[in-house]
């Protein structure tokens, strides 16, 4: 017997609140309005701090932050994101279909916040999608930060995609927990994260813009300082080729390799780095 619909929204939801519970540091829900839906975005850090907003990975959830965002309060006033039409709290009402829509969803989602220029991260899929808004409107972006980013200066290894076909086929919170494990290879990784996106693979979401790697030309003329992350244990692409690929087609962005965490494992253990970029 399978679960219906309202049965895996409710774990969701626990799972959800469960690991907010367990957010490091006070914070508030907002809820934004855009032309493609609601977007829910948790806020920490001092309202007299420069504004940062942190965008997580596919299926990840703003909770994905969640082990980076001590440090990073610290620093700056955060504004974490659900994505629009991904697992999470926000509520979509039109697909993001095409570029142009993440950087209009981005762009509003900013506007509804009432931030002008702002310090942007991205993990993974998220990663892509700061760029993508740096490369359209790099006057809203004061510091940009790349975490892993995926299908950004290389594809997705072999591996990682073989282990990743169940989970694309037929998602279950088990595939997902299992495609986690393997990746980061028995490295520690937050429990209760790792029980929203498994509970979030059950969930019906839309599915992701179909991803192209940026112009070479315009990464090369982008002036907004950039930090490039790679995760130097990470199975989901080669790191060697992240780092060597990200300095060659911006050679004015700091590239690094963060040793012994993978792909999962992050945005924590970048925390460091990122937030001494910011300062």
């Amino acid at each position: 017997m399978t679960r219906g619909d309202g049965d895996r929204q409710a774990a969701f939801d626990a799972a959800y609140a469960a690991a907010l519970a367990r957010w490091p540091v006070p914070v508030q829900s907002r809820d934004v309005g855009s032309r493609w839906g609601r977007t829910h975005v948790l806020v920490s850090g001092s309202a007299e701090a420069p504004p940062l907003v942190l965008v997580p990975g596919g299926g990840a959830t703003a909770l994905a932050w969640a082990g980076a965002v001590r440090l990073l309060a610290a620093v700056r006033r955060v504004y974490v994101l659900d994505p629009i039409g991904d697992a999470g709290r926000s509520t979509a009402t039109t697909p993001l279909a095409a570029a142009d829509d993440v950087t209009g969803w981005l762009g509003e989602t900013l506007d509804g916040l009432g931030l002008d220029a702002v310090d942007l991260a991205g993990h993974s899929y998220g990663g892509w999608q700061a760029l993508t808004f740096a490369l359209d409107r790099p006057g809203r972006v004061r510091r940009l930060a790349l975490v892993d980013p995926t299908t950004t200066f290389t594809g997705f290894s072999p591996g990682y995609l073989l282990h990743a076909v169940p989970v694309l086929a037929r998602p279950t919170a088990a595939r997902m927990r299992a495609l986690v494990r393997w990746e980061t290879a028995g490295r520690p990784v937050d429990d209760a994260w790792l029980a929203v996106a498994a509970a979030g693979a059950e969930l019906p979401v839309a599915p992701p813009v179909r991803t192209r790697r940026p112009d070479p030309a315009r990464l090369a003329a982008l002036a907004v300082p950039t930090l490039v992350v790679a995760a130097g244990a990470g199975r989901a692409q080669d790191p060697r080729h992240v780092a060597r690929r990200a300095a060659e087609v911006m050679p004015r962005a700091t590239v690094a390799t963060v040793a012994g965490v993978t792909h999962h494992s992050l945005p924590a253990g970048a925390e460091q780095m990122v937030t001494e970029f910011l300062r």
